[in-house]
């Protein structure tokens, strides 16, 4: 259940997803927050600070999303595969978009300040290890080169339709074919 923390934190996903890493003070939280001038420096003293905690919170909300996900589907081929990656897509680009307009914007700042790097790499590591787990159910004989050919193609296609929408955004084709080339079962390794 969220707290007031929880609330400040959100407030930030929403100034950053919304305006931009340069758009982001103290005061413009406590203004998206709809709390009194303070609220948001009594609680994380320093930008640094905030945007510290602001990495646990997104990766929270995103594991939260990925677990709703999980819940109704365990892809155990590739297709399927494809299947909860198109609507993942559509989750990050359409009604979570200003999370993910977030995580990129920090994903950036990150190239700056490397204990934001260091931060995003454990975040970004729990969720690389539960993405090999679907890779294995799917049928990939190597998780550990498919993970990141597809978790890289999956980042820039949503980075793109960010960045620049398009009016009738289908990520379906390019991600079954992007799937369907990656992972090879088993048997066609060993051959």
């Amino acid at each position: 259940m969220p707290n007031r923390r929880d609330d400040l934190l959100d407030a930030t996903i929403d100034v950053i997803g919304g305006s931009g890493i340069r758009a982001l003070t103290h005061r413009a939280v406590d203004a998206a927050a709809g709390l009194p001038a303070g609220s948001t420096s009594n609680l994380f003293r320093t930008r640094e600070a905030l945007i510290n905690a602001v990495v646990e919170r997104f990766a929270e909300r995103e594991r939260a999303n990925w677990e709703e996900i999980a819940l109704t589907a365990l892809p155990t081929t590739p297709s399927e595969l494809a299947d909860v990656m198109i609507r993942a897509t559509h989750t990050a680009t359409g009604p979570q978009r200003t999370l993910t307009l977030c995580r990129y914007a920090i994903l950036v700042e990150s190239a700056i300040q490397p204990a934001l790097r260091e931060q995003l790499l454990a975040t970004g590591a729990r969720v690389n290890a539960w993405f090999r787990t679907w890779l294995r159910a799917a049928g990939s004989a190597d998780p550990d080169r498919d993970g990141p050919l597809l978790a890289n193609h999956w980042t820039g296609l949503i980075l793109h339709e960010l960045a620049i929408p398009a009016p009738a955004f289908d990520p379906g084709p390019q991600i079954r074919a992007m799937v369907e080339a990656v992972i090879r079962p088993a048997q066609e390794v060993a051959s």
